[in-house]
């Protein structure tokens, strides 16, 4: 019987395959901890990470009072678009990861796409 952690591998690795395979543009990929929530635009193609945001962030640690909710994942949203419009970067593949699209991940999605990012 695998663990969660181990299920939870196999569903990220199955949804960067599905990515890479079909569309070469860079990707948003989002972690998501108890905590905090990243963000990152990464170009697979080079390996290097062209944008990043998280709630870390001096910008938006003033304006929320936690980093574990959806008005932080909001937050951090409007960031990331607005450092890739910065990067030139106007449309990104959304890369889950192995997490649900729902909470925090839609959250963040949702304000990306409002703030001008194209996925």
């Amino acid at each position: 019987m695998l663990t969660s952690r181990a299920l939870f591998k196999r569903r990220q690795q199955r949804t960067r395959a599905k990515l890479n395979r079909k569309i070469k543009r860079p990707r948003l990929s989002i972690f998501r901890s108890s905590k905090h929530i990243y963000a990152q635009i990464i170009d697979d193609t080079l390996g290097v990470t062209l944008a990043a945001a998280s709630t870390l962030d001096k910008d938006i640690k003033d304006k929320v009072k936690t980093g574990a909710d959806r008005e932080a994942a909001t937050e951090v949203g409007k960031l990331i678009a607005v450092r890739a419009k910065e990067n030139s970067i106007g449309s990104v593949v959304f890369d889950r990861g192995g997490y649900l699209y729902h909470g925090r991940v839609k959250a963040l999605a949702d304000s990306a796409r409002e703030a001008g990012l194209n996925f």
